[in-house]
């Protein structure tokens, strides 16, 4: 028998398979259909720390005559700050009743304020961990990258204190020293790193004139960056690896877990095929298994890493050489 199951964060899963943060992740239905094909755990839609003061926001205009009493200003605050998370943690709760998976529930945060109190009350909701998205685009002229770094374990510190279930941190590649952030980040206590965000990619209609959204998805071959790093970092690092981006099939799952990733997260594969996708890629990795006859999967894990690979500038390397691109 194939035994697919691995650990990640400490927790238990029956497969490498993660769906990933997303408007897939967003209601208990869709929660149950990704269960029912086959996911080993979900990862829910993020809560935005600007989500919150948006709201607020949108409450009002600027000229609205209730900012002439301060009192109703702080209701409508609390107000919209209990909305959002209520919602949110009814989302846990229904998620916990429905479905044995388990859950993870995500915050987008920026900074160590007011809303590390959500920590806390999203773990007496009943999520099994929790996975903070900070990224921070270092375009500030004014800032130095270690006021930059500084605010990722500033994060990390607060919600430590608040929580006591597995904390995950998805970051992105954005560091003059990759490496040694990754690191330390892994000092911190953290359970978890998720290699690496997707983010809002820019792009300007030079018919309209306008700002508008460019590489929504994933194509097969953004793999490679996160597929570099984590066969660089996974056997340095003192929290698991979860690798995100650019994995579409079966295969790409495996290249991951040769790398050294314990679990992977999905989905714009999904978008794009449906959660029928996730059965057709656990069938690829257990074929592969058998033909290699591989009984579980930490048979393999780690196999074609950084330190096992015997073939270091492989993933050093970052120039075009002939030897590896096959090309004059």
């Amino acid at each position: 028998m194939i035994d697919l199951s691995t650990t990640y964060m400490g927790l238990n899963l029956k497969n490498p398979i993660i769906v990933g943060s997303s408007g897939l992740t967003n209601s208990v239905e869709s929660i149950i259909e990704i269960e029912k094909h086959g996911a080993a755990a979900v990862v829910l839609k993020s809560l935005f720390e600007e989500q919150i003061k948006g709201d607020i926001h949108k409450t009002f205009h600027p000229n609205d005559n209730t900012f002439v009493y301060p009192e109703s200003l702080d209701y409508i605050k609390e107000y919209a700050i209990t909305h959002s998370l209520e919602s949110y943690l009814d989302l846990v709760r229904e998620c916990k009743k429905k479905v044995k998976i388990p859950i993870i529930a995500s915050i987008n945060c920026v900074s160590s304020t007011e809303w590390i109190s959500y920590a806390k009350k999203i773990e007496q909701a009943g999520a099994d961990a929790l996975e903070l998205n900070i990224f921070l685009l270092p375009s500030d002229v004014n800032h130095s990258s270690e006021e930059n770094e500084k605010v990722y374990f500033d994060i990390i510190t607060e919600v430590r204190k608040q929580v006591s279930f597995p904390i995950a941190v998805k970051t992105s590649f954005y560091f003059s020293g990759l490496a040694k952030m990754m690191l330390k980040l892994s000092w911190t206590g953290i359970s978890g790193l998720v290699f690496f965000n997707r983010f809002f990619s820019p792009d300007i209609d030079i018919d309209n004139f306008t700002i508008t959204t460019a590489n929504v998805f994933s194509h097969p071959e953004e793999i490679s960056t996160s597929l570099r790093w984590v066969a660089l970092l996974s056997d340095k690092l003192y929290c698991d690896i979860a690798a995100s981006t650019g994995i579409h099939d079966g295969k790409a799952i495996i290249k991951q877990l040769l790398a050294g990733a314990k679990a992977t997260q999905v989905v714009s594969v999904l978008y794009k095929n449906g959660f029928e996708h996730i059965d057709i890629m656990l069938k690829e990795i257990e074929e592969w298994m058998q033909k290699n006859n591989f009984n579980n999967i930490e048979d393999f894990r780690g196999k074609m890493s950084y330190k096992k690979s015997g073939n270091t500038p492989a993933y050093l390397r970052v120039q075009f050489m002939k030897y590896f691109a096959g090309i004059e």
